[in-house]
């Protein structure tokens, strides 16, 4: 068996076939990315958290499933600023095991919650635009709260085993908090580590590019949204509205899986692989591609986490009129004007 080095799991080995590379840099890289997170994440989820449970009157599905969102990414900076200290501190846990293991857990429930939270976002909004007579009768208030567990439970169960994997290990006078596993369940791990990469992040990534591909033809179609319409709606703007809200909801979402889970996942995929190979069959993986697969990971860890700063601005930019809950921003529309935007916006 070969042993791949580095300062997260360096220990000792008999075979002559061994990596050993530098990885320093996370120790500026992490904590600094963390704290701009910490920071910016923190102030807008906040803001979204008044908004949405102080300002909004009625909630709708979608209400639903962004609070869920926003709770999700909140409770995950909260641990921030442990991951902080450690990394700055240069790989030396200060805590017990048990709370690197709920650290450790925080970090991919909020990744894979994120994920399936703006799944349920994502679907709502296509189910209304393309089948919008029946979703009044599929969406509901209830219904969403049905789903908001189902998906918490879901997440709970396929992340407890990062509770056994990660574990903590005192090296040359320093105690690692791993963020993957111990060399010796590296095999276990890289097991489930696909299998949850495949259920909750490319199944669910392969869906909502369908779903968006039919939600932008059927936006393209000349006339949508004015069906069944009077003809004093139809001078309104309210189809063309909830169009452009449609269009950034597509954009911002698309943009939390381009920047910051489709990076992750491929370089901690490629990653995960190399190493396996290399403990197998040195000759196949050179040190170098192992160390550029390592690089490319570590780089990628904070985009991961930038999604707690994506996640409010979908809320805000594509939300339910979420800048009208503003107290300063509180404007009186007429009875027609919402009769005209309720047909419309209503199941959204």
């Amino acid at each position: 068996m070969v042993t791949v080095y580095n300062n997260e799991t360096n220990q000792t080995n008999s075979s002559a076939y061994y990596c050993r590379f530098d990885d320093s840099f996370k120790y500026i890289l992490l904590p600094v990315s963390y704290t701009l997170v910490f920071v910016i994440g923190l102030a807008l989820n906040a803001t979204a958290l008044y908004v949405i449970v102080f300002r909004t009157k009625r909630w709708k599905p979608s209400t639903i499933y962004m609070f869920n969102l926003t709770v999700c990414d909140t409770l995950y900076i909260f641990t921030l600023p442990f991951l902080i200290f450690y990394y700055a501190d240069k790989n030396d846990w200060p805590f017990s095991e048990p709370f690197c293991k709920f650290i450790r857990f925080l970090f991919y429930a909020n990744l894979y919650g994120s994920i399936l939270f703006l799944s349920c976002i994502s679907l709502h909004r296509f189910v209304g635009i393309c089948y919008p007579v029946r979703s009044l009768s599929w969406v509901s208030v209830r219904q969403a709260r049905l789903v908001s567990v189902v998906v918490w439970t879901c997440v709970l169960f396929c992340q407890a085993p990062v509770l056994y994997f990660s574990r903590t290990r005192d090296v040359n006078s320093v105690r690692i908090c791993h963020d993957t596993t111990i060399p010796e369940l590296f095999d276990d791990f890289l097991i489930y580590s696909s299998v949850v990469s495949v259920l909750m992040f490319a199944l669910p990534f392969v869906v909502l590019m369908v779903c968006y591909s039919l939600m932008v033809r059927k936006l393209l179609e000349p006339g949508w949204g004015f069906e069944g319409r009077t003809e004093e709606e139809r001078g309104g703007l309210t189809a063309q509205r909830f169009k452009q809200k449609s269009v950034k909801m597509i954009i911002i979402v698309l943009a939390a899986f381009m920047l910051c889970f489709l990076p992750f996942h491929l370089t901690r995929s490629l990653h995960y692989i190399f190493r396996y190979l290399r403990q197998v069959n040195p000759a196949q993986i050179s040190c170098n591609l192992l160390n550029s697969s390592n690089v490319a990971y570590k780089i990628t860890r904070p985009l991961a986490s930038a999604n707690s700063c994506v996640d409010p601005i979908l809320y805000f930019l594509a939300g339910q009129d979420a800048r009208s809950n503003f107290p300063k921003r509180c404007k009186l529309q007429s009875p027609k004007a919402k009769t005209g935007s309720q047909n419309l916006t209503t199941k959204l």
